[in-house]
């Protein structure tokens, strides 16, 4: 329940939360569509479910409300108690007269923010895992309103991206990308203009940083407009771009580096075949098919 000192806020998709606090701005909201009949337990489930999400992709971020944590801790102190009560359980069995569980949980969620910030813990950061919005579910994200695009692009040079811009609605044939791929990125002279050289320099770039030692900062983004346009002139090859794309941004995930695709389209009901899927691949020891007789 927002109070007069607190911003206004907006609802927005959960996969455009930024923090743990953002998603429960976003429950607070609607708190009747995420937390059935207003039970914190049901609270509790969700918010150890983001937890685990947090380590399954290996983002480090604070998190203070398992049982044991921060916030369970502060609720004690602040109402003289100790127990094995976690904090659902303890506020939903001493909600005051008048208020709900929900609206007691935000009250006291807002003062612990709010003391929390007055005494932040020394050496406390945040480090959240920058651009995993754009890496939960796919390498290859689609915008159709630019003004979503810009505004996603400001936030990761903000946040330490290099954003390189490319503008596909110039490109009537695959030459066209080719040329201006090689340009922004800086390719080498040998470049070969084709789709394998495209995966190879796209590779080292993205592996080893830009051929023209620009920073590289946090990690690398594509940001591609108007690419209706170029897959309508070349269906096949815009298609194997994403792929080659997508690949390459799987592939340096595993060595730690970010790399991800902002596309825009003036097409709103553009659709793409899955891109940068894997097969299920025998090990080394045992590729050949004599090997496993």
């Amino acid at each position: 329940m927002p109070t007069e000192d607190s911003p206004r806020l907006t609802a927005k998709h959960w996969q455009d939360c930024t923090d743990v606090y953002d998603f429960l701005d976003q429950i607070r909201l609607r708190p009747g569509m995420w937390v059935p009949g207003g039970s914190l337990l049901h609270l509790q489930s969700l918010l150890t479910g983001y937890r685990a999400a947090l380590g399954v992709h290996g983002i480090e971020e604070p998190f203070a409300f398992w049982p044991e944590d921060d916030f369970n801790r502060w609720l004690q102190e602040q109402r003289g108690i100790s127990g094995p009560l976690t904090w659902a359980a303890e506020i939903e069995r001493n909600t005051p007269a008048g208020s709900t569980p929900v609206e007691e949980f935000f009250r006291l969620l807002d003062a612990y923010r709010s003391e929390s910030a007055q005494n932040p813990e020394p050496g406390a950061v945040s480090t959240r895992f920058p651009g995993i919005e754009y890496m939960n579910n796919t390498f290859v994200t689609l915008f159709w309103r630019r003004r979503l695009l810009t505004e996603a692009e400001l936030r990761l040079e903000e946040r330490g991206f290099r954003v390189v811009h490319l503008a596909a609605g110039d490109w009537a044939s695959e030459q066209d990308m080719h040329r201006d791929v090689a340009a922004a990125l800086q390719f080498p002279d040998y470049y070969g203009h084709n789709l394998d050289a495209l995966n190879d320099c796209l590779g080292d770039v993205t592996c080893y940083g830009p051929y023209d030692d620009s920073p590289e900062g946090t990690g690398l983004v594509l940001s591609i407009t108007d690419y209706d346009r170029f897959t309508a002139a070349c269906p096949r090859a815009a298609q194997i771009v994403l792929d080659i794309v997508a690949d390459q941004a799987r592939h340096v995930a595993v060595l730690q580096r970010r790399f991800f695709c902002l596309l825009h389209s003036n097409d709103p009901d553009i659709r793409f075949e899955p891109v940068g899927a894997m097969p299920v691949m025998w090990n080394s020891d045992e590729w050949l098919d004599a090997k496993r007789r």
